[in-house]
């Protein structure tokens, strides 16, 4: 959890301050022991510790309810080390499908390190199956399960405890649409772009550069300048009186916004709005971070 740093910070929060945040986590751990609080990597952050994503994000919608204004980062697994050895927790994941999504399911299912157990229905039409797979690989699956099965599936996963480190998980496997420039997005802009990938958002919204607007329908992230005006002239065209037909803009909730974003993300929660941002809003500094990362994971190979 860390103090907002957008443009827009301040404009909608009534605690924006690092101590007025720092106090409320505080009393929330003096309450809720499956809860833990400790410093973060600067001085305006903390780290928040609980029982899965929806322990945390029902703490992160009760705060903003109460007036509260944050950032935070994606959520990630904490491992352990027993003899040496590091281990992660991992779940038994129970799914009810339609038969014809077993191998877009079980693809996605693999590329997350999950290990099947047990296949029943055959030949009834719907499949239950049943996985053993690292609690790293359900974060963000729910969604995807919808999407291949085309809201038909079923999902329910129980603590199977702690097993041996399974390796890299395959990150999203597409980009995001992210704003060059500040201002109000408009429906020309998004007439043009639509091709591009799906939005978060509807024309006449504020957005500041770097802000996550859309996810893009390709890996890696795309820059777009949202907020692009239609050229006003004096030249009539043929098309100027057709009406202007945009696709439905996808909402995330706070809890799949908190699934969805990337380790250079973070969700920017206010009383009335939960956004989406890169950690650096400048796109000089992303490319200079990227590049170090490269430089570094280049040199941890060697």
């Amino acid at each position: 959890f860390r103090v907002s740093d957008s443009p827009f910070a301040g404009r909608e929060g009534k605690y924006v301050t690092s101590r007025q945040l720092g106090d409320r986590l505080r009393k929330e751990s003096e309450r809720n022991p499956s809860m833990r609080i400790g410093p973060g990597d600067s001085t305006d952050s903390f780290e928040v510790c609980g029982r899965g994503e929806l322990h945390l994000s029902i703490l992160l919608e009760t705060m903003r309810r109460e007036g509260y204004e944050m950032a935070v980062s994606c959520p990630r697994v904490l491992m352990r080390k027993v003899d040496g050895v590091l281990v992660e927790p991992m779940e038994l994941l129970t799914l009810d499908i339609p038969e014809e999504s077993m191998g877009a399911v079980m693809e996605r299912l693999g590329e997350r390190r999950a290990e099947m157990r047990n296949m029943s229905g055959s030949g009834t039409g719907r499949l239950r199956l049943e996985f053993s797979i690292p609690m790293r690989g359900l974060i963000g699956f729910r969604s995807e399960l919808l999407t291949l099965t085309r809201g038909y599936g079923i999902m329910s996963h129980l603590s199977d405890g702690y097993g041996p480190h399974k390796g890299e998980i395959a990150p999203r496997n597409r980009g995001v649409l992210v704003a060059s420039e500040s201002g109000a997005a408009t429906g020309y802009a998004l007439l043009n772009l639509q091709d591009r990938g799906s939005f978060f958002l509807e024309p006449g919204e504020e957005v500041y550069m770097g802000m996550v607007i859309g996810e893009n329908c390709r890996p890696g992230d795309l820059e777009v300048n949202i907020c692009k005006k239609k050229a006003v002239n004096n030249i009539r065209t043929s098309n100027a009186e057709e009406t202007v037909k945009l696709d439905v803009p996808r909402k995330l909730t706070l809890e799949q916004a908190l699934e969805y974003i990337a380790d250079d993300e973070l969700v920017e929660i206010t009383p009335t709005q939960v956004r989406l941002r890169k950690a650096l809003l400048d796109p000089h500094e992303r490319n200079r971070a990227r590049k170090d990362k490269a430089k570094e994971t280049a040199a941890s190979a060697g």
